[in-house]
């Protein structure tokens, strides 16, 4: 994959993450993968691109005033404590079965979008 594309599929990424709100994630992994990483490495390299995207994108939405913190919380604090602890689920779940998990989600999230 050429450097223009990368470039490319990097602005896709930030602008998918923004209008839905992290699903730049569900364009990374398979970005990833087609550049040769296993679903794992994919999956990890996901999160620390999507991470600094969001933070920037959080702290302008929260600095025009379109977040109000305290409705985050009830899923912020579980969701640090979710990420602790899926480091480290993640090194004992192989390839296979994560690829498996990964598609069943995006499946899921799809259908119930469509029928929400």
């Amino acid at each position: 994959m050429n450097g223009v594309k990368k470039f490319f599929y990097g602005y896709l990424i930030g602008g998918v993450n923004i209008l839905l709100g992290a699903g730049g994630g569900m364009l990374t992994v398979p970005l990833y993968k087609k550049m040769g990483m296993t679903q794992k490495e994919a999956q990890i390299n996901a999160v620390a691109t999507i991470l600094p995207i969001s933070t920037v994108s959080a702290f302008i939405y929260i600095y025009n005033g379109d977040v109000k913190i305290s409705d985050a919380y009830i899923y912020l604090i579980p969701g640090l404590i979710g990420s602790v602890l899926g480091t480290f689920f993640i090194k004992k779940i192989s390839n296979n079965i994560l690829t498996i998990i990964f598609s069943v989600f995006i499946i899921w999230a799809g259908v119930r979008l469509l029928f929400k």
